[in-house]
């Protein structure tokens, strides 16, 4: 294998793994398995109750839209689909990536609802997952669309 080949095999890999790594931590948040305690970190109030579901009722709408927004260019993959275009209408004006700002904000609002280690550690875990993601699929777009780098100097997030 050449080392082009290699480098080529490697990157997809990741990319693989990372989208892997992404449904496998949401899964878990419905997915009730007794090898993880579900310690509490403190006693969940009805006011978390109404916050939390406050905020993933905000953050699912603003996955639909951004859902609705993109169109034909869905993928689960950090690369952009062949033929695909830039997306910078929308909710896209305000934010680069509210796809998975709204994944993160729902694991919080599952958290918040919870409120324990568990939902914590997922919380985490899926934000550190979607931080790699984001770093690759914005490499991606950069090499792909010549004004990608105007569009995220002009929306920072």
């Amino acid at each position: 294998m050449t080392k082009f080949k290699l480098k080529f095999f490697l990157k997809a890999a990741y990319e693989i793994i990372l989208v892997f790594l992404q449904f496998f931590i949401i899964s878990l948040h419905f997915f009730q398995w007794e090898l993880f305690p579900r310690k509490q970190i403190i006693q969940v109030s009805p006011l978390c109750n109404v916050v939390g579901f406050l905020v993933i009722i905000i953050a699912f709408m603003v996955l639909l839209i951004a859902i609705k927004d993109l169109g034909r260019n869905l993928s689960p993959f950090p690369r952009p689909i062949k033929n695909s275009n830039l997306v910078t209408k929308g909710i896209y004006r305000f934010t680069r990536h509210p796809m998975y700002y709204s994944l993160i904000f729902i694991s919080i609002g599952v958290f918040i609802t919870k409120l324990s280690i568990y939902y914590l550690f997922l919380s985490i875990s899926l934000s550190l997952i979607i931080k790699f993601k984001i770093s690759l699929e914005e490499q991606y777009l950069n090499n792909k669309f010549k004004n990608y780098l105007l569009y995220k100097n002009e929306v920072k997030y």
